[in-house]
């Protein structure tokens, strides 16, 4: 078989319990069966149900968490997103079959985005803010250490400073385009080699900025750190 034909060719993906606890929880949001601020039965008793353990469901939550379809509430437990409905209907999709200008187009869109909120996160920032951001760097330099992929870890890190700069829309506009970053980062392999390492001392500057209230230069520092997915993105559309 000549090789080109080779390339029409895709990767089996097998589905984990994880993958199969996702899919049966957003079909119960988008049949109507669960609805916004409706409050989720216990990692253990959903566990049960399911017939896997509490470690899987918890990981299924945090994913449906990422991608805005869920939250958990202090002393409230983990219940359905109003936003997150809206996301099921299309705004947000599970895999967005991203192709060169459509891929670039996304990632211009990011860094309109995340340069202003890393500037607003710098004014408006709270000691909660700084926290969850912390954490957020520090799951993300865990996983690099460890040498596991770090995408969402990565993702997850530029979503809490979007919180920070207290701008819903902006908040909810990366809501709406990380997830298909994401995605494609994953299949195409993007974040491979020694990026991650360069990536995490780019975080560490970013948030650095942050926390010392540096509005233009937290800014400056984002797009400096979105600029090789950028230039990787333009090599995509040509």
């Amino acid at each position: 078989m000549d090789s080109h034909l080779l390339d029409n060719f895709k990767e089996i993906i097998i589905e984990t319990p994880v993958d199969k606890i996702i899919k049966q929880i957003k079909k119960l949001i988008s049949s109507g069966q669960l609805q916004p601020g409706d409050k989720l039965p216990s990692e253990r008793m959903l566990s049960q149900k399911f017939g896997v353990g509490r470690t899987q469901v918890r990981d299924a939550i945090r994913k449906l968490e990422f991608y805005g379809i869920l939250k958990t509430l202090p002393q409230s437990g983990t219940v359905v997103a109003g936003f997150g409905v809206t996301a099921l209907e299309g705004l947000i999709s599970d895999v967005l079959q991203l192709q060169g200008a459509d891929f670039h187009s996304l990632v211009e869109t990011r860094v309109l985005l995340e340069v202003n909120t890393a500037r607003f996160a710098a004014i408006r920032r709270t000691e909660d803010d700084l926290v969850s951001i912390r954490n957020a760097l520090r799951e993300y330099e865990k996983a690099v250490k460890e040498g596991r992929p770090s995408v969402e870890e990565d993702l997850m890190f530029h979503l809490k400073i979007a919180e920070a700069s207290k701008n819903t829309v902006l908040n909810s506009l990366m809501l709406i385009i990380t997830p298909d970053i994401l995605t494609y980062f994953t299949e195409n392999n993007v974040c491979s080699g020694n990026r991650p390492v360069s990536a995490l001392e780019e975080h560490h500057i970013i948030l650095n900025h942050i926390i010392e209230g540096e509005p233009d230069f937290a800014a400056d520092a984002m797009r400096k750190h979105l600029d090789d997915i950028l230039n990787y993105s333009q090599q995509t559309d040509k």
